[in-house]
């Protein structure tokens, strides 16, 4: 169950415990920013994008390379999300995750099964994770976020900020010591998002051709066939 759990977070969430304390000229940029992402995230209301997420394993230096697509769009004070899974390791390997309303369901076609879980007390931690870099504000990111400025990087020709993240609220089952994530504050959206693993591992996810506002409401759906099993955890 905690293999599932971790396979539908890992691409938008984390935990993490090292905080780094931005100098006072940091400060102004980081200020800069996040009001970027004030002013984006008040036309944010759905993103989609092609995704490639790449999980070292250190101690054998050993890449699995994951691939599909992702969307989200805010309803309310409330996001949803769906991915599509297409390839592992270049290879067929079709699966379905999608958070609406308070669950996540996990939808594997090849072994007709969905499982579900439900988000809980929860909820609002989830939905803080889904944010990051998906059409959040500066403000609610510094509300949940302690920010660590680290500069400007261009990314396929897009001007972003470097921003490594700990958590406010630290929590007992951490996964990541931390986040970085490279936001064009622009659009309020990452285009590249790695996560810190104690072991050295890492998890790199990269967001190519990404479209906003054009994701519809029917998007967010998952159609299992005929004679799949819903399990829920």
């Amino acid at each position: 169950m905690n293999r599932i759990k971790i396979s539908c977070f890992a691409i938008v969430t984390a935990a993490l415990v090292f905080f780094a304390v931005p100098s006072r000229a940091q400060s102004a940029d980081l200020e800069k920013v996040l009001s970027q992402m004030d002013a984006a995230s008040q036309k944010f209301q759905s993103a989609q994008a092609d995704f490639k997420w790449d999980q070292l394993t250190a101690v054998v230096e050993s890449h699995e390379i994951t691939e599909g697509t992702i969307a989200f769009r805010r309803v309310g004070s409330s996001t949803e999300m769906i991915t599509h899974v297409k390839t592992d390791n270049g290879s067929p390997a079709p699966k379905e995750i999608l958070y609406k309303n308070g669950e996540l369901a996990y939808y594997q076609p090849t072994i007709k099964q969905q499982t579900i879980f439900s988000a809980g007390t929860n909820r609002q931690q989830w939905e803080g994770f889904m944010t990051l870099g998906s059409g959040g504000s500066g403000k609610d990111l510094a509300a949940q976020w302690n920010i660590n400025f680290q500069g400007t990087e261009t990314i396929d020709g897009t001007p972003t900020a470097k921003l490594d993240l700990t958590p406010k609220q630290k929590s007992g089952n951490q996964m990541f010591t931390h986040i970085t994530i490279w936001i064009d504050p622009a659009r309020a959206i990452s285009l590249r998002q790695q996560f810190f693993q104690e072991s050295g591992d890492t998890r790199t996810v990269t967001y190519t051709n990404i479209q906003m506002n054009q994701v519809p409401a029917a998007a967010f759906a998952i159609k299992p066939a005929p004679g799949t099993q819903t399990v829920r955890k």
